[in-house]
């Protein structure tokens, strides 16, 4: 095993081969940027408090505070601990397992093709280019994700999902108070679940669309773009229920007093384009700019609204 304390800001490259990447930091920011060559790279450009301790073994490579386990991350709430700070960037080989944790600070993981779990108690996440299976917890956090098409779990206690350009079969989210966007354009079917107790949630899909759909609501409103589509219910219960095309794909989507929109996407020349989304950056370079903003699509002429 090979270790360094990182006490300032320093830039180090591992000759040896990373399969695996765990960072656990406490305020500031990670960027984490999946690369088709070279070898990884670590840049701590920030760094505030107690050394961040970076080891490699065997093809793991772990940058994180001694104190801040992963096991149990997400009931770490110990204020003097919060005395640190540190700005760090990693460019990885794009087939990296990468473990992500951040307590009040933000995230961008981009281009990586290997499997994603990020872990937020505070600070939020960006998810650009991933291929691979995500998985994000967060109590507070947001989680943008654009262009993913791994399959994506999402879970959290007050944090939003955004999802842009969403070309992934698989999308599981739930959140007790968050708000969902999720703007899907699949190449195939889709198996996509959103529970909340009580955020909104908002689903754009393409038009035409194959699947079929169960969307209720206990005391929410309703509005659905699709003329094939049934909606039932006038006071309390909402529920939105049918089938699209050859109904091969699932659209689920559930919440206690939350509003519920099921909207229809443009065709993708026809879309517009809205600021940048965010940045996922490798040293000295940009991430790609959000091209759709899903929660203002063009309401069509047959929209229903109850």
């Amino acid at each position: 095993m090979t270790e360094w304390s990182v006490t300032e800001p320093q830039k180090l490259v591992f000759d040896e081969p990373v399969s695996a990447l765990h960072v656990r930091i406490v305020s500031g920011a990670v960027n984490v940027v999946g690369t088709a060559e070279g070898p990884a790279r670590l840049e701590v450009s920030e760094i505030e408090g107690p050394p961040l301790r970076v080891t490699q073994s065997g093809g793991t490579l772990t940058v994180a505070y001694d104190d801040l386990p992963w096991k149990g991350f997400l009931k770490w709430l110990d204020r003097k601990g919060w005395n640190r700070s540190a700005v760090v960037s990693l460019a990885v080989p794009a087939d990296t397992r990468v473990e992500v944790g951040v307590v009040g600070a933000g995230a961008v993981v981009s281009g990586t093709e290997g499997p994603t779990e990020v872990k937020g108690v505070t600070g939020d996440t960006t998810l650009v280019g991933v291929t691979g299976p995500v998985r994000t917890s967060t109590v507070s956090g947001g989680v943008e994700a654009q262009a993913v098409t791994g399959d994506l779990r999402f879970n959290s206690v007050s944090g939003d999902l955004t999802v842009v350009d969403g070309s992934g079969s698989f999308v599981k989210a739930d959140t007790v108070s968050g708000s969902m966007i999720v703007d899907l354009d699949p190449a195939g079917p889709t198996d996509v679940s959103l529970t909340s107790v009580s955020g909104e949630i908002a689903i754009r899909i393409p038009h035409p669309a194959d699947t079929e759909v169960e969307a209720n609501t206990a005391s929410g409103a309703v509005s659905n773009a699709f003329e094939d589509l049934r909606v039932a219910g006038s006071w309390g219960a909402h529920k939105i229920t049918g089938r699209l095309g050859a109904g091969t794909g699932k659209l689920k989507a559930t919440t206690v007093s939350g509003s519920i929109a099921l909207l229809r996407r443009p065709p993708s020349e026809e879309a517009p384009h809205s600021p940048e989304l965010s940045d996922a950056p490798e040293p000295g370079d940009a991430a790609p700019s959000a091209p759709v903003d899903p929660a203002a699509p063009a309401a069509p002429a047959d929209k229903k609204v109850l």
